[in-house]
């Protein structure tokens, strides 16, 4: 796997990792909440379509789709099944039809911003996401759902 590829899915990785950290925990209700712009689930839908279409993208067929918001426990269930689609196309051997660059500048770096969002919406929200030192999270390549490790104690 070339350098490019295999730093993207550690990026995709990461995401899920710092996703995770976002939305667990968090109470039903915190999905619908309507602080200024995009509600969570909002948010959680569109950070969904955005791996939808950052795969459409690597098989050279681009497609952007817009998806109305499930509830929230099910939102969280499709955004990583997205996130595990498109990492299951990084870990394979088919041909990438995109500018890994241009996917991280783009759909990947749109996703990172949002899930400072949700983080920041579940503090206002009054039930803010643990301080977590994220330079030693276990963060593993391929580990893409909802199922993280706790995070690591300083030491």
């Amino acid at each position: 796997m070339d350098e490019k590829r295999a730093l993207l899915r550690h990026l995709i990785a990461t995401i899920a990792y710092r996703t995770t950290r976002a939305v667990s925990d968090a109470p039903e209700d915190f999905g619908g909440f309507d602080f200024a712009g995009r509600t969570p689930v909002e948010i959680l839908a569109h950070m969904g379509d955005l791996f939808d279409w950052s795969l459409t993208i690597a098989e050279g067929k681009s497609a952007w789709h817009t998806s109305a918001p499930l509830t929230w426990p099910e939102e969280q269930r499709r955004f990583f099944a997205a996130l595990a689609k498109f990492d299951a196309f990084l870990e394979s051997d088919v041909p990438m039809h995109a500018e890994i660059d241009r996917l991280v500048q783009g759909p990947v770096g749109d996703a990172l911003t949002h899930i400072g969002q949700l983080a920041m919406l579940r503090r206002i929200f009054g039930n803010p996401t643990l301080r977590e030192n994220f330079y030693i999270a276990p963060v593993v390549v391929g580990r893409v759902g909802a199922e993280q490790s706790m995070p690591e104690k300083k030491k």
